[in-house]
């Protein structure tokens, strides 16, 4: 993964590419060797000359990735064989305190929280400009009304406002449950051959805390060699990370039909365009949005899975991990750079939701005709009265055959009718609604740490 293949662009992005790159993870291996020496020198196991000259060399190493990937066939880990090539190039008599009294989960499972953290700051960056777009869209058409869709049906008016605060709302809830299940999952890991340590005698845990601090990972109160909630839990947040953004991706795609044509993408050159058909303008964001989402939410449960391991260590479910847990990274991460560029530059029409409105004659309104009739005779009685005459209109005018009824001609008069059925006039909470998505938003907002991307 050290450059972009012919697909990666359409399912990552550039920078997330790099952070969950082979070049990225061997170097934070690297960097969990440094700090293991380090700490174990910070309570006297190793000379600290040892220890500053292995870190060094682990900031300088370079590796190849095919070569050490070559070489992991002998043992089943990318560990020992870096392990052994930084051994050959630190001094020689630093040679010897190198990996001291570490296993290869400890490095590869400390590497990858170090990878996991970097790639989840990129993340939540892109899912909190997604949000500050959607809270902008939220306000600004907290009044332009359209039809609410059930079943992909016309059912009531709405808002697009409220539309997209329901939007903002489960990003921002995808953003809190993903920097949880990073501040938890991204711990060091260092157990030793079978979870006890026993290698570092009675400093096992001494050495734990500074090695964890160092890396500026969560000390964890035990070595989690078979425990995998942290990486499911991951997996789990990085599905509703990216399923929260593929909902706004589907509402986009439909509401972006020839038919409906509520909205459309940011126009630019070349973009959505069709390889045969000239007028097209396609809703490639929302596209991309959807196809990583529906992958992530696939990958998930394969992580979920591995949580069943034997005993002290796995044979298989850990490994399964590595692969499954970076593609997750890397496909939630198309889908939310997606997301936020498809949020940033979205285009709403607000002329074609009002004339959409008048697609079915008035029929969105029966429930509001309905609820004003009830107050004068009872709901059951205005619910028979109402749906009767929609079956008598047979596509002709509504507010017609309304009047034309007996009942509802005795109690409605012709302008409480036409207030009935004014879309405008039947929004309920959706403001208020609107108002309470963005004081959560600007809540969140308080309580996020700048991010270092």
């Amino acid at each position: 993964m050290s450059s972009e293949g012919l697909l990666d662009p359409l399912f990552s992005s550039a920078s997330v590419l790099a952070a969950v790159s082979d070049e990225a993870w061997l170097r934070a291996m690297l960097e969990a060797e440094g700090a293991l020496a380090q700490a174990e020198a910070d309570v006297g196991i190793v000379p600290r000359d040892a220890a500053d000259a292995i870190s060094r060399v682990c900031a300088e190493l370079v590796l190849d990735p095919a070569q050490v990937g070559a070489e992991s066939l002998a043992v089943g880990n990318p560990a020992a064989p870096l392990v052994r090539r930084l051994t050959a190039a630190v001094p020689p008599d630093a040679a010897g305190w190198v990996h001291w009294g570490a296993t290869s989960q400890d490095v590869v499972d400390s590497g990858l929280a170090l990878v996991v953290r970097r790639t989840v700051d990129l993340l939540l960056a892109d899912l909190d400009e997604a949000g500050r777009a959607c809270a902008l869209l939220a306000d600004g058409h907290r009044q332009t009304v359209m039809a609410g869709r059930t079943l992909m049906q016309q059912a009531l008016p709405t808002t697009f406002g409220l539309k997209a605060a329901g939007w903002l709302t489960a990003l921002d809830e995808a953003y809190d449950a993903l920097s949880a299940a990073a501040a938890h999952g991204c711990a060091a890991q260092l157990g030793g051959a079978a979870g006890s340590l026993a290698s570092l005698g009675e400093q096992g845990v001494p050495v734990l805390e500074r090695f964890a601090a160092r890396l500026g990972l969560a000390e964890p109160v035990l070595p989690w060699h078979t425990s995998r909630g942290r990486i499911a839990q991951l997996g789990a947040a990085l599905a509703i990370a990216a399923g929260a953004a593929g909902k706004v991706a589907l509402d986009v795609v439909l509401l972006a039909a020839t038919e409906v044509a509520e909205v459309t993408e940011a126009a630019a050159p070349g973009r959505g365009g069709s390889s045969t058909l000239p007028h097209k303008r396609n809703p490639v964001a929302a596209v991309r949005v959807s196809a990583c989402a529906r992958r992530v939410a696939a990958l998930a449960p394969a992580l979920s899975a591995a949580m069943v391991q034997e005993h002290e260590r796995a044979a298989g479910a850990w490994q399964a991990e590595w692969d499954t847990l970076r593609d997750t990274l890397r496909l939630t991460g198309g889908a939310l750079t997606g997301v936020r560029d498809l949020l940033c530059g979205l285009e709403v029409h607000p002329d074609r939701m009002r004339a959409n409105l008048d697609l079915t004659g008035g029929l969105l309104m029966t429930e509001h005709v309905m609820m004003v009739l009830a107050e004068r005779v009872g709901r059951l009685v205005a619910h028979d009265v109402v749906e009767a005459a929609v079956r008598r209109t047979d596509g002709g005018d509504l507010r017609t055959t309304l009047l034309a009824d007996p009942v509802i001609a005795q109690h409605l008069a012709p302008a409480v009718l036409d207030a009935a059925l004014d879309p405008a006039r039947y929004l309920g909470s959706a403001d208020r609604f609107v108002d309470r998505a963005l004081a959560a938003h600007r809540r969140a907002l308080t309580r996020r740490p700048a991010l270092e991307v």
